[in-house]
């Protein structure tokens, strides 16, 4: 097969993550996606420690919820993976437990199969998890190595275990994680910050698409015209603001281990009068999992709205297909609520993020982030969200939070990946 501007794309299959990291670059890899804990030539015991790592996060993080127990339980797990206080500024190189652990299992042999494979046509090695970088440098990878970073700052176990001598080159999302990776001794020629990667299916050629979706968000979203229309991009100017009728739409997207998904069921609840009434449409985000789909037809059926064209489940069992599934439903959305997982960076669309209270250190500062640049709003009471969602349109917030996420949140991320990688080529 024809090798030219293709690359290997190895993600894991853990949560959504770092495989929704790679979705948008499906059509520059060589075979497809591959995850590090289920390649073809993964052996048995390989396969065994990372479906017992991946079981483990999800029961932790959904016994989060438990009253005091499940909440100690997880500031236990979550301890193992901390990101330390950004400043002051210093040298934060020594390795970290959870960075050791999994040195430890690459050199047991984690990749090790699959290196070898790759090895054999050593095009650009790009990947969303950094495991899989450790293994490219310790089985010595003779291509280029890449590593997406899938959050707005990162723990110790991102950068190499020796990164004076590392040759791995990051593509990092913003400014905070250059910064981090310096402190841990990345050396900053191999730090590029090119923003997270983005569906190209919701930008388009010249980012036609994206406009025409900020556009039509910022319509229904400022209906008293809180926004002054001067200090839009050139871009967005040049679409009329004309009035137009269109019910707001919302989705709430539920994380990969499934946690959250009965605030999804509080909203459908409080907002049924107005769903009934066409007054609001709302998405309910079952991702891959079954269980959580299952769940939402409950309770879709307990509220009488199964068959109402105004609420749907967003689901496929299979990831990639639900990450097109998903990336197709936010066409139309107005309102992207959810926890501030990668998910954060798809501000960059131009959407408001109503943040559900964070799950694990990296959401911490993931909601750091989308507050500041201000395309995040703190969610209120969900059992009062048919009160404080209209109050929140008709004050403007939602539309200053939509409009800062298009001027400040990077859309053009997969576009920088693209060329960074083959700008000798």
């Amino acid at each position: 097969m024809d090798s030219y501007n293709k690359i290997h794309l190895v993600a894991a299959d853990m949560g959504y993550g770092h495989q929704r990291a790679i979705y948008p670059l499906i059509e520059h890899s060589l075979d497809g996606p591959i995850n590090l804990n289920d390649y073809l030539e993964i052996e048995d015991w390989e396969k065994k420690y990372w479906l017992n790592s991946k079981r483990a996060y999800e029961k932790i993080s959904y016994f989060k919820k438990v009253p005091l127990l499940g909440d100690f339980v997880f500031k236990a797990m979550d301890y193992f993976q901390r990101i330390e206080k950004f400043y002051p500024n210093r040298n934060l190189e020594k390795q970290s437990l959870q960075q050791k652990l999994f040195f430890k299992e690459v050199k047991r042999g984690v990749g090790k199969k699959l290196i070898e494979r790759l090895n054999k046509n050593p095009i650009p090695l790009v990947t969303s998890f950094f495991v899989a970088a450790y293994a490219a440098e310790y089985y010595k990878y003779k291509g280029d190595i890449y590593c997406i970073v899938c959050d707005a700052d990162i723990s110790r176990a991102w950068a190499p275990i020796s990164p004076e001598t590392s040759r791995v080159k990051y593509l990092a999302p913003n400014n905070r994680v250059k910064d981090r990776l310096m402190m841990y001794g990345v050396k900053e020629s191999n730090i590029i910050i090119t923003g997270f990667p983005l569906p190209l299916e919701n930008i388009s050629g010249d980012n036609n698409e994206l406009v025409n979706s900020v556009v039509k968000r910022l319509r229904t979203l400022d209906p008293n015209k809180i926004i002054d229309k001067g200090i839009l991009s050139t871009k967005v100017e040049e679409h009329n603001f004309i009035n137009q009728s269109k019910k707001p739409t919302i989705t709430f997207a539920v994380g990969g281990a499934g946690a959250q998904r009965e605030i999804a069921a509080l909203i459908a609840e409080k907002l049924k009068k107005d769903i009934e009434n066409g007054k609001i449409k709302l998405n309910l985000v079952a991702g891959s999992r079954l269980d959580v789909y299952n769940y939402f037809e409950q309770v879709l059926e307990k509220l009488n709205l199964r068959n109402n064209p105004n609420i749907t489940i967003v689901y496929h069992p299979q990831k990639m297909e639900y990450f097109r599934l998903f990336n197709l439903c936010l066409v139309d959305t107005d309102i992207l609520w959810t926890k501030p997982s990668e998910l954060s960076f798809y501000a960059g669309l131009g959407l408001p993020i109503i943040i559900s209270d964070p799950v694990g250190s990296q959401e911490v500062f993931n909601r750091e982030w989308l507050l500041t640049i201000g395309a995040g709003l703190d969610s209120l009471d969900p059992m009062y969200v048919d009160e404080w969602i209209y109050d929140w349109i008709d004050d403007g917030r939602l539309a200053k939070a939509s409009l800062n996420a298009y001027l400040y949140a990077e859309h053009n991320g997969t576009q920088n990946i693209y060329e960074e990688i083959f700008k000798n080529n």
